[in-house]
C-alpha cells in the first residue's frame, strides 16, 4: 500500500513566496499543493499544521561525517540523524576521511555504508590531488555530486598545491570544482610569527591572523582567476572575509553563473569578539574572523553575491578541542542547530523566510543540479520539513544529538524549532522523536 500523508493549513515557503495551504504525499513524492486538499482515505495521515510553517528539506552541500576511520568523532549514522532534527534531509560529505576517497572504489565504499546507515540523502565528493587526474577523469558526473579540492592545509596528501596539476584539473574535468581557499605558504609565515612570541600557547584569538584575511583572498582570488582562464565550474566554499565577496558577481539567474560561492553558519552568527567566551569550540578553517567581516558576508548573501548556506558541519571530541591552540583540531557540529539559527536570524529582522529556502535548499539544489529535490513541487520527492516560529527552547547537553555530544550554540535559545521532517515522504522525526527508521536515498544528478 502507498503510504499517503497529508499537511494541512501550512505556510508553505517557496520560490519567493509564503502561501497558506495543503501538500499531499503519496509515497515517496509530492502528489499535490493546493489551498484545500480532502483526505482520500482513511488509511492517510493528516497533519494539522495550524500555520506551521512548510519547508523544502535543507540541502547541506559541505559536511564532514568522519566516516571512514574517524568514527570516534561521529558516524554517518549518528549525524545524519542530527541533520533530520535539524530540517536538514540531504548533504553532500567531504573525502578527507581515513582512508581520503581519491579512487574510485574508496569513494564507492563511502556510497555503500550510507545506503546501510545514513537518515538522509546522501552524496559525497571525490578528492583531488596533485596526482589523481586519471582518477578524477574516471567520476561520472550523473552520480556523484563533484570534485574537491583542499587549496589550503589539510591532511596526507589532500592539498593540492601543483600549478601544473591544479591547471589540468580545472581545464580537464566536467565535475563542478569546490574548492576550500586558504595559502599555505601565508599561514605557515603567520603561524611562525606566532610561535615566536608565544611557543605552544598561542592564544585562540589570534587564529583569524593566523589564518589570514590575506591567505583566504590570495588563494579564492586565484582559484577564480583559474576558473575564468580555463571555464571550470568552481564553486568556493566558506567565504570568511568581506573582501572575498568582491570576487563574485550578482546575477538573477544562478543558471548564468560559472563561479559561485558558499557561507557557512558560523561565519554569519560569530566573530572574532566570541574567541574570549567560546575557544576552541568556534575554531574553525576558514577561521571566524571580525564583525565588519561578518558584516560584509551577509550583505553579499543577501544581494547574491553569495549563492549557497552550509554548515561545514565538522565535529571532533570534546577532548581533542580542549588542547592547546596548536593542537586543537579546527572544525565543529552545526547540522541540528543551522536552520533554527537561520530562523534567529529571520527573527532579528536579517533575513526573510524565503531567502532562508532559496540559499539552503533551492539553490544547492539548482547549483549541483540535483534531481528532484530542494522544492516544493508536484511530483518531487517529499523532503520537508516543519517548523515553529514561537516554541522557544534552549540547546543544551540532554537535547545535543552529534555523537561528539557538545554544540558551539549550548545556551543559546533558540526561538523556533523543527516540528516534522520527512525524508522521501516518510516521517522520520516528530517533535523530538525518531518514530520511522528512514533510509535515505543516494542523490542523483540532472546532468
Amino acid at each position: 500500500m502507498i503510504r499517503t500523508v497529508l499537511i494541512k493549513n501550512a505556510n508553505l515557503v517557496n520560490e519567493g513566496k509564503v502561501f497558506n495551504g495543503d501538500l499531499l504525499i503519496e509515497g515517496d513524492r509530492i502528489a499535490d499543493i493546493s489551498e484545500s486538499i480532502s483526505s482520500k482515505s482513511s488509511n492517510t495521515l493528516v497533519i494539522e499544521a495550524d500555520g506551521l510553517f512548510l519547508l523544502p528539506g535543507m540541502i547541506d552541500d559541505q559536511v564532514h561525517f568522519r566516516e571512514p576511520g574517524l568514527t570516534h568523532k561521529a558516524t554517518i549514522e549518528t549525524e545524519s540523524k542530527a541533520a533530520v532534527a535539524g530540517g536538514i534531509t540531504s548533504f553532500i560529505e567531504m573525502p578527507n576521511t581515513i582512508p581520503q576517497a581519491t579512487t574510485i572504489e574508496l569513494l564507492e565504499e563511502k556510497f555503500s555504508r550510507a545506503a546501510e546507515t545514513s537518515w538522509a540523502n546522501y552524496s559525497f565528493m571525490f578528492g583531488g590531488t596533485n596526482d589523481n587526474l586519471e582518477e578524477i577523469l574516471k567520476v561520472d558526473p550523473a552520480k556523484v555530486a563533484g570534485l574537491k579540492l583542499f587549496l589550503g592545509s589539510s591532511t596526507g596528501n589532500m592539498l593540492v598545491d601543483n600549478p601544473k596539476s591544479l591547471e589540468a584539473i580545472f581545464s580537464k574535468t566536467p565535475l563542478i570544482i569546490s574548492t576550500h581557499c586558504e595559502d599555505e605558504g601565508t599561514i605557515k609565515k603567520n603561524l611562525e610569527t606566532s610561535l615566536a612570541q608565544y611557543g605552544e600557547d598561542i592564544p585562540v584569538s589570534l587564529h583569524p591572523f593566523i589564518r589570514s584575511e590575506e591567505a583566504c583572498y590570495l588563494s579564492s582570488s586565484k582559484a577564480v582567476e583559474l576558473a575564468k582562464k580555463t571555464g571550470a565550474r568552481l564553486h568556493v566554499f566558506h567565504l570568511s572575509t568581506a573582501k572575498e565577496t568582491q570576487l563574485f558577481q550578482k546575477k538573477k539567474s544562478l543558471a548564468d553563473k560559472k563561479i559561485t560561492a558558499e557561507v557557512c553558519i558560523h561565519h554569519l552568527w560569530f566573530s572574532d569578539e566570541d574567541y574570549a567566551t567560546k575557544g576552541n569550540k568556534i575554531k574553525w578553517n576558514p577561521a571566524v574572523k571580525t564583525a565588519k567581516d561578518r558584516d560584509g558576508l551577509w550583505k553579499a548573501l543577501l544581494d547574491d553575491r553569495i549563492d549557497v548556506i552550509a554548515t561545514d558541519h565538522a565535529p571532533h571530541t570534546l577532548e581533542e578541542k580542549q588542547q592547546g591552540y596548536t593542537k586543537a583540531p579546527s572544525g565543529g557540529p552545526l547540522v541540528q542547530h543551522a536552520l533554527v539559527a537561520l530562523l534567529e536570524m529571520h527573527h532579528r529582522g536579517k533575513i526573510p523566510l524565503e531567502k532562508i529556502v532559496e540559499k539552503f535548499a533551492h539553490n544547492p539544489a539548482l547549483l549541483f543540479e540535483i534531481k528532484d529535490r530542494g522544492y516544493l513541487r508536484k511530483g518531487y520527492k517529499a523532503d520537508l520539513v516543519l517548523v515553529d516560529l514561537n516554541a522557544p527552547w534552549t540547546v543544551n547537553k540532554e537535547n545535543i544529538l552529534y555523537k561528539c555530544g557538545w554544540s558551539p550554540f549550548e545556551g543559546t535559545v533558540f526561538k523556533s524549532r523543527v516540528t516534522h521532517t520527512f525524508v522521501n515522504g516518510q516521517l522520520a522525526y516528530e517533535h523530538g522523536k525518531f518514530p520511522n527508521r528512514t533510509h535515505g536515498e543516494r542523490l542523483t544528478f540532472n546532468r
